[in-house]
């Protein structure tokens, strides 16, 4: 019999800490937690003996249950909660058995392990950004003046400092950083019963509920509950139950998403840097060839890269089940379960691999100044073309440009060369320091400041 998914075909998460926040131990644990906080809670709000709620705490280990012979199970009611309920009432003392998920429906137990199993691995992802960032303001702040070419549609456009690419790639890692601190602060408890009225808690607490007071009495005690609940849990308290109003679920993968395409945006721009004829920059932990003995391949920068591919996709399907219809809904909840948990597991090693990256991130600023001169001097054309509009007008200075531009290129020709035969025929512009205006690495604009401004965001 072959063994169950160890992450052969998934290298980004094999290992990271977010591949064993959402093992199917982990959700199975997420949902004893669930269970036994429900039980807790009716024991605070005086619905269920005290010793219920310790009788089923005690006995919410997954270590006691079988994760195989749940999941072979669950094929009978379409989910995993159902066979876990009765293992979980035969195992814990004959008294308690009737505290068991009392009230409850599957989804509120299955939704609040997956809101648990979020929270759990956000933590992780959460100090991988933040060490991330810290990496990145190191390169940031390192090269604030290290001139580079500039690139836009794959060409060189005009200079730029490395600083100022860095400073960019930390701001959206913060950005993630900030909208998943965010999503996890609201990941909310899910308490609703059969259909979201609570009505199974009424029935089951008689004596406790009397919803017949005119004051509302019963109604208040069952919010109660669920505040209880949500307190037990460490989650937010759900103004409703949220069965098929799904926008927990639609935040949190728009934020795995964006989380990914922000890592993403950096392994793209270390994939480009780091290929052999720009050498820019390359990955201190290089990975090898199985056909090639001199490949130093950028590892980490192409598994973020895989990750950000695939984050959008699964995505979409979690949006896609925001069309869920009644008050619990056939195949929508069903579809989440799987791309939310391979989305928190490709952004958890994406992050995990961003650390990385950019912790052993090597700058080669002599590789940038050699790549500066590629175009002799056509880098600066915009600088040029600004002076020279200044003395002969925009549409002539555009004309003389693209005239020393294309003699450059054909020639093969320094633009500072052609440009000396250009001054003797224009008088206009007779004066200009050529090798001041053509020099790249006086013409990077606000980079320097535009990069310690980025840095004051803590």
């Amino acid at each position: 019999m072959y063994e169950s998914d160890a992450g052969l075909l998934a290298p980004g998460r094999a290992g990271s800490p977010a591949e064993a926040t959402t093992g199917d131990s982990a959700f199975l644990q997420a949902m004893l937690d669930a269970e036994a906080a429900l039980t807790r809670a009716q024991s605070a709000c005086g619905l269920a003996p005290a010793d219920a709620g310790r009788a089923v705490t005690e006995t919410a280990d997954a270590d006691r249950f079988d994760v195989r012979d749940l999941a072979l199970r669950a094929r009978s009611g379409g989910n995993p909660v159902i066979p876990l309920v009765a293992d979980l009432t035969a195992a814990v003392p004959e008294d308690a058995r009737p505290y068991v998920h009392r009230g409850a429906t599957s989804q509120d137990i299955l939704d609040t392990a997956a809101m648990l199993v979020a929270s759990r691995t956000l933590a992780t992802v959460l100090d991988d950004l933040e060490r991330a960032a810290g990496e990145v303001t190191r390169h940031a702040t390192t090269h604030r003046d290290t001139q580079m070419a500039g690139r836009t549609l794959t060409q060189h456009a005009v200079p730029t400092t490395f600083g100022l690419k860095a400073a960019g790639w930390r701001a959206l890692i913060l950005d993630a950083r900030d909208r998943l601190t965010a999503v996890r602060a609201s990941l909310p408890a899910q308490l609703g019963g059969a259909a979201g009225t609570l009505a199974a808690f009424s029935a089951f607490s008689t004596p406790f509920v009397a919803q017949e007071d005119a004051d509302g009495r019963g109604e208040a005690d069952l919010l109660a509950l669920v505040a209880a609940y949500a307190r037990e849990l460490g989650l937010a308290e759900p103004v409703l139950p949220w069965h098929t109003l799904r926008t927990p679920i639609a935040d949190l993968a728009g934020a795995l998403a964006f989380t990914a395409g922000a890592l993403g945006k950096m392994a793209a721009d270390v994939l480009t840097l780091s290929r052999t004829e720009i050498g820019e920059v390359e990955e201190e932990e290089w990975g090898g060839s199985s056909a090639l003995p001199h490949k130093a391949n950028p590892v980490h920068a192409t598994l973020i890269a895989a990750a950000a591919r695939r984050a959008p996709g699964l995505a979409a399907t979690l949006y896609g089940s925001l069309t869920a219809e009644d008050e619990r809904p056939a195949g929508a909840w069903h579809a989440e379960w799987e791309p939310l948990r391979d989305l928190l597991r490709l952004v958890g090693g994406a992050a995990r691999d961003g650390a990385a990256l950019a912790a052993g991130l090597r700058v080669v600023p002599y590789a940038m100044r050699e790549n500066l001169q590629l175009t002799d001097g056509l880098i600066v054309s915009e600088r040029l073309a600004a002076v020279f509009a200044g003395r002969i007008g925009r549409a002539r200075a555009r004309e003389v440009l693209s005239g020393a531009a294309d003699r450059a290129r054909s020639e093969t020709a320094d633009l500072s060369d052609v440009l000396f035969d250009v001054l003797r025929e224009e008088p206009e512009l007779a004066g200009l320091d050529l090798a001041e205006l053509t020099d790249p690495t006086r013409y990077t604009g606000s980079a320097g400041l535009l990069t310690d401004r980025a840095l004051e965001r803590r």
